[in-house]
């Protein structure tokens, strides 16, 4: 079968679908980028906040048209929006062939055979307490970068957040099977491997009694051919002295963090059910400062939590303003269903959560273009991701972005360069989120 395949949502997410294609391949099906010559529509969707699942409903909605125009055999719906909706899928989406939860992804396959054979069950929902993790992989992202997710599900029970009830609690993937993949990848030519889950720090708890991210990073180390490592998805007070010597020891780890603490307010972080305070983040941010001076700091906010008054949001602002984030994004608080927060008094009309937040990304672009703009003249290492059509500019990471949510550095050159290769680059201009330079 000719099997165009749809993935929405997180980098988490990304890495199911990969894994998808890799079954799908060893099945003997092919992999095509065009919907409409498709046999087989697979949407791997979202449910983390109302616009993800908005984006995800309204996907399904499109291709199945092509099914109603009989372009398409088959639809089938996996991932977070299927696990929390496994039984409206039916009555409301009858476009739908099948329908695949969080962790029944790797019986892909026998879905597909199934809705051919028109036999068995459609709606495919497994157990949350076993870990699912097929180690062949389709990549998606180029070839030269891949997300390497160390484990699933979460245990921090966040008041505004589903994950748990769609992903079921921490369960770590065991550290062979992890350096296992991770050499398979930089066989394939992966350079950088970055590392996800909803939540890396406590890596291991589960199943070590202890947390084993920074024995995993000294493992990953070793690994000839890898160039970079980078973290994603750090919670602040999981940040020991033993994962930032593991940082400052291992020089293929990127001097990058991304540390979601989304607000400052005591109050606040309380009634979203987080477990640090302000003095704590402060704490950590000055900590991480001091240890590896030239560490790029990336956060994530959220604007308008239920509760939140003027002046826990001015202290927000003060604390952004002062705490010179190098990375920052915000989310508007969505209600979602199911969460602790739903039920919440005091909820913030949506005018008012988008104005915060916008006001929030204000003060940041500020920052990001003064951070910018000290790197005028400063020599870095430059992951080079592709070319501008028609010009001598090549496009590029540094270690300070991660991709798809960080700047790039557009690199003038008359040289020949490939993909995944790196280079040094010098900074001469920029502008509030990217750099431009030249090879040197």
């Amino acid at each position: 079968m000719k099997i165009f395949f749809a993935s929405l949502g997180c980098d988490k997410n990304l890495v199911d679908s990969e894994k998808m294609l890799g079954l799908l391949d060893d099945a003997g099906h092919t992999i095509i980028d065009n919907e409409n010559e498709a046999d087989i529509i697979i949407v791997n969707t979202c449910s983390f906040i109302h616009d993800a699942m908005e984006e995800s409903i309204n996907s399904i909605i499109e291709y199945g048209k092509l099914k109603e125009e009989g372009k398409l055999k088959a639809l089938i719906v996996t991932g977070c929006l299927s696990q929390r909706f496994s039984k409206e899928f039916s009555e409301q989406l009858p476009e739908v062939d099948a329908v695949l939860g969080t962790n029944s992804y790797d019986e892909i396959v026998d879905a597909i055979n199934n809705v051919f054979a028109k036999k068995g069950e459609n709606i495919y929902i497994k157990s949350l307490d076993k870990l699912v993790n097929p180690q062949k992989r389709m990549l998606s992202t180029g070839g030269h970068f891949a997300f390497l997710k160390i484990a699933e599900g979460c245990n921090k029970r966040c008041t505004y957040c589903i994950i748990p009830s769609l992903r079921g609690n921490y369960r770590s993937v065991p550290i062979e099977d992890v350096v296992s993949e991770a050499r398979v990848l930089v066989s394939q030519g992966v350079k950088e491997l970055i590392l996800v889950a909803q939540e890396t720090t406590v890596y291991g708890m589960d199943i070590y009694n202890k947390k084993m991210l920074p024995e995993l990073l000294d493992r990953l180390q070793e690994i000839e051919d890898l160039r970079w490592i980078r973290l994603l998805y750090c919670y602040p007070e999981e940040i020991d002295e033993k994962l930032i010597s593991s940082i400052v020891r291992n020089n293929k780890v990127c001097h990058y963090i991304d540390m979601p603490i989304q607000h400052c307010s005591d109050k606040i972080l309380k009634l979203m059910g987080r477990k640090t305070d302000s003095i704590s983040l402060n704490k950590i941010i000055n900590k991480l400062r001091e240890r590896i001076p030239d560490i790029v700091i990336r956060t994530t906010l959220i604007a308008g939590f239920p509760g939140e008054t003027d002046a826990d949001y001015n202290n927000l602002l003060e604390f952004v303003k002062e705490s010179q984030f190098d990375r920052l994004g915000v989310f508007s608080y969505s209600r979602e269903e199911g969460t602790k927060a739903y039920d919440m008094d005091n909820q913030i009309d949506n005018e008012v959560k988008d104005f915060r937040r916008d006001k929030i990304m204000e003060i940041q672009q500020a920052i990001s273009t003064a951070n910018n703009e000290k790197l005028i003249g400063q020599e870095l290492d430059v992951f080079i991701e592709g070319k501008l059509v028609d010009d001598n500019v090549y496009i590029g990471r540094t270690y300070r972005d991660a991709p798809e949510v960080d700047g790039l550095f557009f690199l003038n050159s008359d040289r020949v360069l490939n993909s995944g290769d790196f280079v040094r680059g010098k900074v001469t201009s920029f502008n509030e989120y990217d750099l431009i330079g030249e090879i040197i």
